[in-house]
């Protein structure tokens, strides 16, 4: 069962059966922006009613359940972000699960916090976990889930900016595009694709349609025609010689 994107246009014929989220292990990384797809991770198995429980063989954290009538793993590796791919792959390998049934979740510096962005396949953009997942999986043809916590302007500061913690107005954006997000999980798990990607992409609501104008009523019986009081002579009633 593959997955594909041409032309623009995104094959449903996949379903994602395992679910990643990337960050550092440790209480000094808990909070800081690099842990965004922690953060996400956390969220899902909060949605789904499961516990992530440690598991030796996976190097991370696992939690299994069934959903849609399809089994699903969620995964959160306990090795450093630069290990990811040796979590990532020992599980996917071992369940069978292809890398186009995959989703990652992580930081992503070219979106804004608030912005989200669902891709499969592509460069890993200098991202460490995405990097060893690459090498580790021999493709890149998996699902992205970019959570987007924006640039500090300065590629000489972006080391320092990914382990900060966020501002708190900028870690309200990242939590509402994570919300946002989760909502396209019946999608995602029913293969849904192009479907998950409108929900994931739309930051805001769409605008209201103006109200039409109401229908002009027939004139009563008598009523003028004419839409505008007649001119008023501005000599009328002046007291002035």
């Amino acid at each position: 069962m593959t997955d594909r994107v041409s032309g623009g246009r995104v094959d449903n014929s996949c379903m994602i059966k395992l679910f990643v989220g990337l960050g550092n292990p440790g209480a000094e990384y808990e909070h800081t922006r690099h842990n965004a797809g922690f953060w996400w991770i956390d969220q899902l198995a909060l949605q789904l009613k499961v516990q992530l429980q440690p598991e030796k063989n996976y190097h991370g954290w696992v939690a299994r359940t069934t959903l849609q009538g399809e089994t699903i793993w969620l995964l959160k590796p306990a090795t450093f972000m630069n290990l990811s791919g040796k979590s990532v792959a020992a599980l996917a390998r071992f369940y069978k699960i292809a890398p186009e049934q995959m989703l990652v979740a992580h930081d992503e510096l070219d979106l804004t916090p608030g912005e989200a962005k669902l891709k499969l396949g592509g460069g890993h953009a200098g991202h460490n976990g995405l990097r060893d997942i690459h090498a580790q999986m021999g493709t890149d043809a998996y699902w992205r889930l970019r959570l987007g916590i924006g640039h500090p302007g300065v590629k000489s500061e972006v080391v320092h900016w990914v382990l900060k913690k966020p501002a708190p107005e900028q870690r309200i954006l990242i939590d509402t595009s994570i919300d946002r997000s989760l909502q396209a999980l019946a999608c995602l798990v029913s293969g849904e694709m192009e479907k998950a990607m409108q929900m994931v992409h739309t930051s805001k609501p769409p605008r209201p349609k103006p109200p039409r104008p109401a229908a002009a009523s027939p004139l009563k019986e008598g009523a003028s025609h004419e839409k505008n009081p007649p001119p008023v002579d501005p000599n009328a009633g002046s007291d002035t010689a």
